[in-house]
């Protein structure tokens, strides 16, 4: 049976099992998925064994994307432009792919609960990994514009510089934002720790929609946060992990899974429904 890991510190919170169950019952493929948590210098070595030993295809999650990124053979030109490696495939000619689902799970999680991004004024927080994995998709919608706001606006400058060649990419300190905005995306890890970026209230209204890549039983403090001043529509980052999830498995067995029913049945396991 084709064997699939996902390889993390910590990891033993990792939902990818059940996601990855679900879909592979869904779409009648024979696998099985399981969990890996190397101590942080042994991550290569336990990355080759695991392929010497017969594994097909494996998730890489924090803190092994950047490293991943350096111990592939070849990157897809989103893993590129991301700078870190989250899917690895073995290919058919032995070849360890590196590719990177997170932006377009982010993608197909905003456009499923209706937002619109072409013509949209984009507010990302955070010039981190996750940002930076996020950047490249969201510029393919096409948006009005996309600012970047960071605690450290250095940061937030080299990212936009980076990708400025994709499309409308500026970068602003939490000061100097002024709105409207359609839509604000948190990437930071701030809703972790119970804490919030430096957003201005005045910058949240009715018709603005509230994104945070994080998740969990209940509302983030950054939804909450929105929320009390007079957000409407808000979402959490559960459904970007199905969607990034469902992303891997099309990479590595050639099928798209659907995602609304796994959806629901990993917020019933988190008792979130």
């Amino acid at each position: 049976m084709d064997r699939y890991l996902v390889f993390g510190h910590p990891v033993r919170h990792s939902k990818s099992p059940f996601i990855h169950t679900l879909f592979a019952r869904q779409t009648q493929q024979e696998l099985e998925y399981g969990l890996a948590e190397p101590a942080v210098d042994e991550f290569a070595h336990a990355l080759r064994t695991f392929f010497d030993q017969g594994g097909k295809g494996c998730n890489v999650t924090v803190p092994f994307k950047e490293q991943a990124f350096t111990l592939v053979d070849r990157l897809s030109p989103r893993a590129r432009r991301a700078g870190a490696v989250n899917t690895i495939k073995l290919t058919d000619d032995g070849v360890l792919l590196g590719d990177n689902t997170d932006g377009a799970g982010l993608v197909a999680d905003l456009k499923s609960h209706g937002v619109t991004l072409a013509d949209s004024r984009i507010l990302l927080l955070g010039a981190g990994g996750a940002a930076r994995g996020a950047l490249a998709p969201l510029l393919a919608e096409l948006p009005s514009e996309l600012v970047i706001a960071n605690r450290t606006h250095t940061k937030a400058q080299q990212l936009a510089a980076e990708f400025c060649d994709l499309g409308p990419v500026t970068a602003q300190t939490y000061e100097q934002l002024a709105g409207p905005f359609d839509l604000v995306i948190n990437s930071t890890s701030a809703s972790l720790q119970g804490e919030l970026p430096p957003l201005a209230p005045a910058l949240i209204h009715t018709d603005i929609a509230i994104y945070d890549m994080m998740y969990g039983a209940s509302d983030t403090a950054f939804i909450s946060w929105a929320k009390q001043h007079g957000a409407r529509q808000t979402m959490d980052g559960l459904g970007m992990l199905v969607e990034q999830a469902a992303e891997a498995f099309t990479v590595w067995r050639g099928i798209r899974p659907g995602t609304k029913q796994v959806l629901r049945e990993l917020k019933r396991n988190l008792g979130v429904i």
